[in-house]
């Protein structure tokens, strides 16, 4: 059967659609369909670009890709959102070249051994279609895309697939091991200039692809055969993108050049920081630490946005009982405050939100980190440098002669620091610090462990807050579900005693949240204050239940309940919250 003849999409055409659809009126149909101008590349960008509601409930508004998808399902033919995360881009760039991509304006979005998937915008033109299966000998499936991210992929997959290729070309050979004690070495191999334009491409469209995808911590991680790049999104680690050994190497020493590390050194880790634009023009910084590995180095890149400071506690995911507790205990004159959890609990993020909110000019903030988290103008930050013999204790020593008033100690780990955070709150200062328990009660005993005496613990401790993070539902598209069954939620809100919800939340995925159906993070808050009570159970022989048990008796809320009352208001799963506090 003869194939119909080639034909644009008209304007004329999807208003009329749109208005017997229901989804604008008929005299919003006759002004769209006077519009003529040359402004747009595309009809659907020009339908856009009103701002129109949608006359069907919710009545949302008529953005881009609402229409894309819309018009998809009008044409019966396949909606494709274009997610950079799933393709493969070394694959597809290969498949046609820039300039074919260009002149039809499509871009090859997957590839296998019969098939490549080409997303266009129109979906009628299909004549390039033949000559393409003949070069490459596959099979071509249509996909209808957004025109805007097509347009805008075109050049940045070729751009960075081109950047990639010339990189390798200039690199001097491939990459050949042999034994092991080669890879001790496997920086000589790489023979690329860390300021080549093409390696300074890849980086710069690492940074913004990251800061665009809400990363938190961008991984690039070599390998036998090539490196891999992973981003970390609202905690999940996602896999990005496979780069050639010489051009990691080259990616790597350019960042180590830009964080001011010695390139050269490959056999010891590294640590050094990097500030840089976001898409928008905001400043973000970017924390950098480096390990040697058998396949050459693993660089690590924590992203630090201005926002991470200035978070309300609501933002954090304080209750009101939980802010009351908190600030109860930060606005004491002297005494020592932790805070507990494991590595990317948000203990620092914390820690800095609550420094900014007591760092008046009245008043003296310093602190000693390792390393310096986050540069803050309001603070006096001190940095461990171990090979000078400045660690935390000889760090809090030299502080409590700059005549401070509230110092915060990045980590206590060994008994000098400890002994030297108590004398400090003995001496009239608010220390704050971090410990890594698994909850509150724990962080008493873990002290009494290393030795600090029971009698100067009981009268310089305040409090200690334990706190994990949980994803949080896309509020676009989380759906009404079932509550958990009455077990459970008995187990959950244990000790403490809780109705069950008639309903909780569910994730669906949807554009917003990139189907994962979680956007952003949230804290989940267990926080103990020291009462005379628990004051009296510090002792040489004191007992984690006993502690937890008297603590539940003051009010302590465990991190599990913290959670229960977010999957209560809708903000969580269950299953979210079962992942950091399981049940016993």
């Amino acid at each position: 059967m003869a194939r119909p003849p080639d034909r644009r999409l008209a304007l004329d055409d999807i208003v009329r659609r749109m208005a017997a659809d229901g989804l604008i009126t008929l005299p919003e149909a006759e002004h769209l369909a006077r519009s003529r101008t040359r402004q747009f590349d595309h009809p659907l960008e020009l339908i856009a670009a009103q701002k129109l509601k949608s006359g069907k409930p919710p009545h949302k508004v008529l953005t881009l890709e609402y229409l894309v998808e819309w018009l998809a399902g009008q044409l019966k033919v396949p909606y494709y959102h274009i997610d950079p995360l799933k393709i493969d881009l070394v694959a597809v760039t290969q498949t046609m070249s820039n300039a074919y991509a260009e002149r039809f304006r499509i871009l090859p979005v997957a590839v296998d051994r019969l098939t490549v998937t080409v997303a266009t915008s129109e979906p009628f033109v299909r004549a390039w279609a033949d000559d393409l299966e003949e070069m490459i000998k596959r099979e071509v499936k249509f996909v209808f895309a957004n025109p805007v991210e097509i347009k805008r992929y075109i050049s940045e997959f070729f751009n960075l697939a081109r950047s990639m290729k010339r990189a390798q070309e200039k690199s001097k050979g491939s990459l050949t091991v042999s034994n092991f004690e080669q890879l001790v070495e496997l920086g000589a191999h790489g023979h690329l200039d860390a300021n080549d334009q093409h390696i300074v491409h890849i980086v710069d469209w690492l940074w913004q692809y990251a800061f665009e995808q809400r990363a938190s911590d961008i991984h690039v991680e070599p390998r036998r055969d090539a490196g891999i790049v992973r981003f970390r999104i609202d905690g999940i680690l996602h896999q990005v993108y496979t780069i050639p050994q010489p051009v990691l190497v080259a990616m790597t020493s350019r960042i180590k050049l830009l964080a001011r590390m010695e390139i050269v050194e490959r056999r010891r880790p590294q640590d050094g920081r990097i500030k840089t634009l976001s898409p928008d023009g905001d400043e973000v910084e970017l924390r950098i630490s480096t390990m040697p590995t058998a396949f050459g180095e693993k660089l690590v890149m924590r992203i630090f946005t201005p926002e991470v400071l200035v978070r309300e506690y609501a933002e954090l995911g304080f209750t009101p009982d939980d802010r009351e507790r908190w600030e109860h205990m930060i606005r004491q004159p002297n005494g020592v405050i932790l805070v507990t959890g494991p590595t990317g609990s948000g203990k620092t993020t914390t820690l800095y939100s609550s420094l900014k909110t007591l760092a008046t000019p009245e008043v003296n903030v310093c602190t000693i980190e390792d390393p310096i988290e986050m540069i803050e103008p309001l603070f006096n930050q001190m940095q461990v440098q171990p090979t000078i013999g400045v660690d935390f204790a000889s760090g809090v020593r030299t502080l409590m002669r700059q005549d401070p008033d509230i110092i915060m100690v990045g980590e206590i780990r060994d008994l000098d620091t400890a002994d030297m955070a108590v004398q400090a709150a003995l001496t009239g200062h608010l220390v704050l610090s971090t410990l890594h328990t698994n909850d509150a009660p724990t962080a008493v005993t873990r002290l009494l462990d290393l030795k600090v005496p029971p009698y100067l613990l009981s009268s310089t401790l305040l409090g200690v807050m334990a706190q994990r993070l949980v994803r949080t539902l896309c509020p676009h598209c989380k759906t009404p579900a079932e509550p958990p069954d009455d077990e459970t939620w008995k187990m959950m809100t244990a000790p403490w005693r809780a109705d069950k919800p008639a309903q909780v939340m569910a994730p669906v995925g949807c554009l917003e949240c990139r189907m994962t159906g979680y956007l952003g993070r949230i804290g989940l808050y267990e926080i103990m204050v020291l009462t005379p009570a628990l004051r009296r159970l510090v002792t040489h022989d004191a007992d984690d239940r006993a502690i937890r048990e008297q603590a539940y008796k003051d009010g302590m809320k465990p991190l599990r309940v913290s959670g229960a009352m977010k999957v209560a208001a809708g903000i969580t799963t269950a299953d979210e919250v079962l992942k950091i506090a399981p049940l016993a």
